[in-house]
């Protein structure tokens, strides 16, 4: 009797175990992943409730007690301890004790250096915000950047202070105070730091000038880095960067890893998700001043690296090098991004061996996070019963003529199905607040929807087009912008992307919507760079475009370039190339047009590209 009770309990458990494995097979990942993502939602819970929010700089000075004499930063082969770190930002919150007040703002234009984190911990310090200055930015846009977040004084690097040369006199008249990284004053007008910090106590000022007890309050503008029009200050909470900091612990890692940073610090996925996930681990980072694909594995070997963050093409970069005897010879276990295709991940895999790499999706002003912890090749994240019950997101139906989402009847939103693509949104309540943009509530409230599926609700608009399969698993597909219709059918430009890299002389690829004189829609163009060692070749292009893609989504056009125009954070720029058009006459690069009685791409002339304006060929 009792073998048989056993024996009927072992085969029950199997028998469990088995459906669970056919119907839910990433039950324990999920549910082990969805616990970390809990326990540290609870901590910040208990900052809310307390009204004693510990900051990333009050985690980074704990840290800084705890284990001082450990590298926190390695730059250019020199380690910075957490100690030798805070006493060096303890020395800039001295200078600017009394010239400064809690709630202020200060702007922060510095390349990727130590002193960075020192004059952004320091200010910090001193209970400011911080704004962070892209570096790449000039004249116009950066006065711009200024006035919209409301700085009253700027922190300039000793290698950017010439990018200040046309704005100096209006900054001086808006009465901003200009402090260089210099041991003495380059020019009149400018105060030098770095004697002054010199000559500063290292002794912490009081704890109660950073003291926060509103994790909604601002702590950083972090500018966006858009494709068209001038940058956007998206206002960062206290809230916003702990949840940032808390990335790389809830994908396993710990205080023992060593993460690679080459990304720029004015970038969130640099400083919150970074630097402030190094602190949170209480780990070491090796920042690079600016990313290089030549140098990344000796960085890595050198420094056993096992975590390396990367954004979107960079991974692409690191493929296109040549290939090495040694490239699986190295400690990385992880990388940590946004961005990654499909056919670079599998390439990346196959070079440089059976690293996890984790996609991570969310805009810096966005509300809403999803984490590929299965690393699922192709997703950006992965959702579940329980994951929607604290997100709430949808996937709307999406009107690309309109380029508005579809409302049925009552004017309300509607849902897609399993598999479909649509307009992601994220509700915006007390969970998941959107804070939006400062110095424009306009801009702040072009990106919120209202009335979705109810009189009075708002929902935060992600503007990326996605999809959730069968299995939960979102899927990036688009741009809002960057989709466009042709024929009557929609052309997800990341998808036709990808299907060009796999042709073996192309390098990159950019591919955009032209518009064609009289004809509805826009027609397919593709912006590419040739393989140094190859040829472009016309014919075999056509005969794997044919193969490979429906007949709308061929590129009718196709554009040579030596090299494609990428923001500041490795993402591919179109809006110019989409003004250009095709016109071979106002393009000195060689065009090439998709000739279905050649069999071929042949090379697009004048009298070619009349033809097609003229309406006498049919495209």
């Amino acid at each position: 009797m009792m073998l048989s009770w056993v024996a009927a309990l072992l085969t029950g458990i199997l028998s469990a175990h088995l459906a669970q494995r056919l119907c839910l097979p990433h039950f324990w990942k999920d549910a082990l992943f969805l616990m970390r993502v809990i326990r540290y939602g609870a901590r910040l819970e208990i900052y809310r409730r307390s009204s004693r929010v510990v900051t990333v700089v009050d985690r980074f000075v704990q840290q800084a007690q705890r284990i001082p004499d450990k590298a926190f930063l390695i730059y250019e082969g020199v380690a910075y301890t957490y100690g030798e770190l805070e006493e060096r930002s303890n020395r800039v919150a001295r200078v600017f004790g009394d010239a400064v007040k809690e709630g202020d703002t200060v702007a922060l234009l510095m390349s990727n250096e130590p002193d960075f984190l020192s004059v952004w911990f320091g200010f910090c310090k001193l209970g400011c915000a911080v704004a962070f200055l892209n570096t790449n930015i000039r004249s116009r846009s950066l006065l711009h950047c200024f006035r919209c977040c409301g700085a009253e004084l700027l922190v300039v690097g000793a290698d950017l202070l010439e990018t200040l040369e046309d704005i100096l006199p209006s900054l001086q008249e808006d009465g901003i105070t200009v402090w260089c990284m210099t041991q003495e004053s380059p020019r009149p007008g400018v105060h030098s730091l770095l004697d002054q910090m010199e000559e500063a106590s290292q002794e912490p000022v009081a704890a109660e000038r950073r003291s926060v007890r509103c994790l909604r309050s601002p702590t950083l503008y972090i500018f966006t880095s858009g494709t068209t029009g001038l940058p956007k200050a998206a206002v960062i909470t206290h809230l916003q960067a702990l949840k940032a900091a808390g990335g790389f612990w809830v994908y396993g890692a710990t205080g023992s890893d060593v993460i690679y940073t080459p990304l720029p610090l004015y970038h969130s996925a640099a400083s919150l998700v970074g630097i402030g996930g190094t602190i949170e681990l209480g780990a070491t980072c090796v920042l690079k001043k600016k990313f290089s694909a030549s140098q990344f594995w000796h960085d890595c070997r050198k420094h056993n690296v096992t975590i390396f963050q990367y954004i979107g093409e960079m991974c692409r970069y690191l493929c296109n090098q040549p290939m090495a005897e040694n490239e699986k010879d190295h400690r990385v276990l992880m990388g940590v991004g946004n961005g990654l295709r499909q056919d670079v991940w599998r390439e990346f895999h196959r070079r440089f061996g059976d690293i996890r790499m984790c996609e991570i999706y969310g805009s810096t002003e966005g509300n809403l996070c999803f984490m590929n912890h299965i690393g699922k090749i192709g997703a950006v994240g992965r959702s579940n019963f329980f994951y929607k019950l604290i997100f709430k997101y949808d996937l709307v139906k999406y009107d690309l003529v309109r380029e508005e989402p579809m409302r049925d009847h009552s004017g309300f939103c509607q849902h897609v199905q399993k598999g479909e693509t649509g307009l992601l949104l994220s509700k915006i309540c007390s969970q998941s607040p959107f804070f939006g943009y400062a110095g424009s509530k306009q801009l702040t409230e072009k990106k919120i929807l209202r009335d979705v599926f109810v009189t009075g609700d708002a929902y935060f608009n992600t503007g990326d087009l996605m999809a959730e399969d069968e299995d939960d698993f979102i899927c990036f597909r688009d741009r809002v912008g960057d989709t466009f219709r042709w024929k009557g059918e929609n052309v997800a430009t990341t998808e036709v992307t990808e299907i060009l890299g796999l042709v073996d002389f192309i390098q990159e690829a950019n591919v955009y919507g032209v518009q064609v004189p009289g004809i509805e829609g826009r027609a397919g163009m593709a912006a590419v760079i040739v393989r140094p060692e190859c040829t472009f070749d016309g014919k075999k292009l056509f005969s794997h475009v044919l193969r490979e893609l429906p007949s709308y989504a061929r590129p009718l056009f196709i554009r040579l370039q030596e090299s494609l125009e990428m923001t500041s954070t490795f993402k591919q720029q179109k809006f110019a190339l989409v003004e250009s058009g095709f016109d071979p006459c106002s393009i000195s690069q060689p065009l090439f047009f998709l000739d279905c009685s050649e069999k071929s791409y042949v090379p697009l002339t004048s009298s070619v590209y009349d033809s097609i304006v003229s309406g006498q060929r049919k495209v």
